[in-house]
């Protein structure tokens, strides 16, 4: 798997970001979903935005899709390009950035007798399903699957596609017009080890001229630690930290010890504790203070479903 760390290409999006959410807060009926999320998706990077159900991922995505009405701001600036902000759905200070965004476990009937070219088509080209599809769609069609490995899914009708085809069709037709951002929301979901690291190799070729930027959210931790530059953790709707992955995982350790060990450490460290028969499991930073604090005690270095474990149970 391939990766160029940003930066490393010339340009790139300097000191502008490809998207910035300040302050970002929503409320549905009266509930309070997200609550002052603020962090800075760069051009050219992959950032990938973790926490449990319900902790408001899908809702942060709809707010940047402007489906979902926002107090704070949501700006947007291309690369080498002015800053465009988005409120409300309207767009201020210039041409509304292209998204690409690939759902969450959508649904078809099975029965329904429109083909993937048919479903791909309309949404394209607008062209009704009723009428004969020209040869020029049939193969931006083709060409579009066969990006994301599913050219043998043309003719398939919709309903009858697997749960991993469909995310396959979904990401072809959100990759189609070359977005700025692409958002997915549990995009890998479904797929077999091998197709997932298919796609994976995908969003990194995606972004490898640091002119587009990649926003997801996976359940699946090791996808994420494989291709992410940027963990957002989002928990009961508020924003835990977005950090650089490499320096997280650095930070983070494991602390397996006695009440009387952890009682040693300041409270700043201790992030959360799980307490058990043999002690405590805490989630700590900065590690290499714990280590030199308590020398002899297992420390390990955390990992992204060790820190959603431990922040999820704290919570």
């Amino acid at each position: 798997m391939r990766r160029l760390k940003h930066g490393k290409m010339s340009g790139g999006c300097g000191d502008s970001c490809c998207l910035k959410l300040e302050g970002l807060n929503v409320r549905i009926q009266g509930e309070e979903i997200l609550e002052d999320v603020s962090f800075h998706l760069h051009c050219g990077e992959i950032t990938a935005l973790i926490g449990p159900n319900g902790a408001g991922k899908s809702t942060l995505f709809r707010s940047i899709l402007g489906q979902l009405p926002y107090s704070g701001s949501i700006t947007f600036a291309p690369a080498g390009g002015p800053a465009i902000r988005l409120a409300d759905g309207t767009v201020m200070g210039g041409t509304r950035p292209l998204i690409g965004y690939v759902p969450q476990s959508p649904s078809f009937d099975r029965g329904d007798p429109v083909s993937v070219l048919d479903f791909f088509t309309a949404a394209t080209a607008r062209w009704p399903v009723c009428l004969p599809i020209p040869g020029k769609y049939r193969e931006r069609c083709r060409r579009s699957l066969e990006r994301v490995h599913g050219g043998d899914l043309l003719d398939k009708p919709m309903g009858g596609l697997s749960g991993g085809q469909l995310q396959r069709v979904l990401l072809a037709l959100a990759l189609q017009h070359e977005p700025d951002l692409l958002v997915l929301d549990e995009a890998t979901s479904g797929l077999d080890p091998a197709a997932r690291s298919e796609i994976l190799d995908i969003l990194l070729d995606f972004i490898q001229d640091e002119r587009h930027s990649v926003l997801l959210s996976s359940h699946i931790t090791t996808d994420l630690e494989q291709i992410a530059d940027t963990i957002a953790y989002l928990h009961h709707g508020q924003l835990l930290f977005a950090k650089n992955k490499d320096d997280l995982m650095e930070e983070y350790g494991i602390l397996r010890c006695s009440q009387q060990d952890l009682d040693r450490l300041p409270p700043e460290w201790i992030a959360a504790t799980c307490r058990t028969a043999a002690g405590c499991e805490s989630l700590v930073h900065p590690r290499v203070s714990v280590l030199r604090a308590l020398p002899g005690v297992v420390c390990d270095a955390a990992s992204i479903d060790d820190i959603m474990r431990l922040t999820s149970k704290e919570g």
